[in-house]
């Protein structure tokens, strides 16, 4: 079954996300930066028949309003915050990917009573960055393969010629080419280019140096999944995530950075594997 396209109208924004609704137990799935709630679609419908599942598109992001401000990670976690009481929902098991791994954490140390568990998909940006550092965020927003999407592109094709080139559209299956397409939009002037804005790039970067995703212990059950070629190969990129997460697994997977896109029949089966444990446990 197709998850259903829902709306929420929050003080400041309209957040978008997908939903499918023929399960119970809730599962919260978050995107990394520049994408949106469709690079869940293979999970969400994998998972279905068991679980209840929202992926939202973040704001700033897909279908979701895209403000000039207010993108600090207290501004996205009370949209979720929000999004859950809607719901109705007390807790539920939260994935995080990339950037929203961090997030995941502080919403974790906060509000840790919000989490049945805890899924961090290649997580990044984990500390606090030095100041100094914000001086290659003009080089990082040219090189960082998901940034490489925005554009501006003359045409589609263009578009699609350098999204072939990236790393989470490695293979170009259908699921990559429906994300790619969901993501990308004709702007006014003609041209072509994402629909993740500028101003939530420059104020998500903003956030994500000023502040440390640890800085007490985490009880919470906890799964990294850690892909082969993902950002975290090193013993020193793991260890906050050891030190500070209490009730941690490590699983290695198959793909990149994104791989529920590249090898998505490991990564839902490493997931549910993990997920029925919890519930099995309760």
């Amino acid at each position: 079954m197709m998850p259903l396209r829902q709306t929420l109208s929050l003080p400041d924004i309209q957040l978008s996300y997908l939903e499918w609704n023929q399960g119970k137990e809730p599962l919260l799935l978050l995107h990394g930066l520049a994408d949106q709630a469709l690079v869940w679609s293979s999970l969400g419908d994998y998972l279905a028949n068991r679980y209840h599942i929202i992926a939202p598109d973040m704001r700033g992001h897909g279908e979701s309003s895209k403000p000039e401000q207010n993108y600090t990670f207290r501004d996205t976690i009370a949209d979720l915050e929000s999004l859950m009481n809607h719901l109705g929902w007390s807790s539920a098991h939260i994935i995080g990917h990339s950037w929203t791994g961090k997030l995941a954490a502080i919403w974790a140390r906060e509000n840790p009573q919000r989490f049945r568990s805890m899924i961090l998909v290649d997580p990044i940006f984990i500390w606090k960055i030095p100041s100094i550092f914000k001086i290659t965020f003009p080089f990082l927003y040219r090189v960082l393969p998901f940034l490489k999407a925005m554009g501006p592109f003359s045409s589609y094709e263009e578009a699609e010629k350098q999204a072939r080139q990236l790393s989470e559209y490695e293979g170009w299956s259908s699921l990559q080419q429906q994300v790619f397409q969901a993501g990308i939009e004709q702007k006014p002037d003609g041209s072509w280019g994402s629909k993740f804005t500028i101003a939530a790039r420059d104020g998500i970067f903003d956030d994500v140096m000023a502040e440390a995703g640890f800085t007490i212990p985490i009880d919470i059950p906890t799964l990294f999944i850690q892909p082969e070629k993902g950002v975290n190969r090193r013993e020193w990129q793991i260890k906050p995530y050891k030190t500070y997460l209490n009730n941690l697994q490590i699983c290695q997977v198959a793909g990149n950075h994104w791989p529920f896109l590249v090898q998505p029949e490991e990564f839902n089966r490493s997931v549910e594997e993990f997920l029925e444990k919890q519930k099995d446990s309760n």
